[in-house]
């Protein structure tokens, strides 16, 4: 199958910029306060040490989203049904679970992170204000209104991203340490091996996998917009997504980071810190500001991924006018009020761990998508020598960083280390499992 290139070539770049879109939904989720918070965490705790994960996130997440794509436009359906039809039931039922579980798990910390920060900027108790995001977001997802404040928090986010790449040219960036960060190494003891796997989940997450076909279709893109649907990936996941963590990651390093503190304790004010040598106290204002719009943005986004899913599977359609899917959306938003319950940890803490927790389910969902693009009754073409190449070095190394953040875990005191490991078991026999189905099925 040939797709037409000259298309891109052709079409003035103004127009083709215009009909952008779907990844770029994927890529405003992973630019939440997750990875704003992680790539802080990342850059202030271990200097310029991580350097190398954030760089290849971006590579990586382009390369998971490429692959996600190929097999939604090719096969023209969304990544459960496709997975139902070719595998089986069984399958897409665990891939329905892996996405609600990590899915559902972020979206609580991401309304803890909103409350908080709310609470923070304006004095009200953060459970009151948790309530309130969740109406807000029922009655603006589930009967419309919310486009308005998701424009809005976008704005607030390309303000603090604007930011961090203007304080690159006033910050000093050490330049022999940031190329001693290109070398592979995860920094001893827990907190490590969660950050690592952490920077790699913000691009690289079960969640945005998924999505990747519905919100395709949702466009109504085929295979006639192959092309633009690459270059969709290229503009959001290694520009402007590369851009905006290399560029907090950086600045966080040369600012925050103290050789002589083994733990940097973080909250926002302290985080906030990072742009007052570009913009003083202004930074700390625009930081919450845009932290507070990446945990709205992104909570309107995550909000659908669940619904979405089991729609997919029960075979619902995937719009607010049918009543069902609409009060799984409204449910979801609901629900998601419990984060501002959640006491014990800070945001920051919690925020690391929720990508963490998504790069663990994040292999299975990648090996469905590497089954499908190379079984040829699900799309004309199989993927190519290279596009397989990359796959299988993406799930190497998303399994390696997974299993570094799960084994870190020991000694398993509390039920939600047990719940980790539970889920990376689980998920990683079926991974295994699927393998050897494929491979069987090849060449048995």
């Amino acid at each position: 199958m040939s797709y037409d290139w000259r298309r891109i070539r052709d079409e003035p770049l103004s127009a083709y910029m215009g009909r952008l879109g779907p990844t770029w939904i994927a890529g405003a989720i992973a630019a939440g306060p997750a990875t704003m918070v992680t790539v802080v965490t990342a850059g202030a705790s271990f200097g310029y040490s991580l350097l190398w994960v954030v760089i290849i996130a971006a590579i990586f997440g382009a390369l998971a989203q490429y692959l996600a794509m190929r097999v939604g436009l090719l096969t023209g359906t969304g990544l459960v049904s496709a997975v139902e039809e070719r595998i089986g039931s069984t399958w897409a039922w665990l891939l329905v679970i892996d996405v609600v579980l990590a899915a559902g798990l972020a979206q609580l910390v991401i309304m803890k992170t909103t409350a908080d920060v709310s609470e923070t900027i304006t004095g009200v108790d953060a459970r009151i204000w948790g309530i309130a995001w969740a109406i807000l977001l029922a009655v603006g997802l589930g009967f419309g209104g919310y486009r308005f404040l998701e424009t809005l928090a976008k704005v607030l986010v390309a303000g603090v991203v604007i930011a961090f790449v203007a304080s690159l040219t006033i910050v000093d960036i050490d330049i022999t340490a940031a190329t001693a960060g290109l070398t592979p190494t995860i920094p001893a003891g827990i907190d490590g091996a969660l950050v690592a796997a952490a920077v790699l989940g913000g691009a690289v997450h079960v969640t945005l996998v998924t999505m990747q076909s519905y919100t395709m279709r949702s466009r109504g893109w085929t295979s006639e917009e192959y092309g633009l649907a690459t270059f969709d990936i290229l503009t959001s996941m290694i520009i402007a997504f590369g851009a905006y963590s290399l560029a907090i990651f950086l600045v966080a390093a040369s600012v925050l980071h103290d050789p002589a503190e083994e733990i940097v304790e973080l909250n926002a004010i302290t985080a906030a810190q990072a742009l007052e040598p570009a913009l003083g106290t202004i930074g700390h204002w625009l930081f919450l500001l845009g932290l507070l719009g990446a945990a709205v943005s992104t909570l309107g986004g995550n909000t659908f991924v669940p619904p979405y899913v089991i729609a997919d599977k029960l075979d619902i359609e995937r719009d607010v006018a049918d009543k069902r899917y609409r009060w799984l959306v409204v449910a979801v938003a609901l629900l998601s009020a419990g984060g501002a319950f959640i006491e014990g940890a800070t945001f920051f803490e919690l925020l690391v761990f929720v990508l963490a927790f998504g790069l663990v389910g994040t292999p299975f969902a990648l090996a469905l998508v590497m089954y499908l693009a190379n079984d040829e009754g699900a799309v004309p073409e199989r993927a190519t020598i290279p596009a397989n190449i990359g796959g299988i070095a993406l799930i190497s190394v998303a399994s390696f960083l997974a299993y570094q953040f799960v084994r870190d875990q020991a000694p398993f005191t509390s039920a939600l280390d047990w719940f980790v490991l539970g889920f990376a078991i689980t998920f990683g026999i079926a991974t295994l499992v699927l393998a050897v189905k494929f491979l069987s099925e090849r060449w048995g």
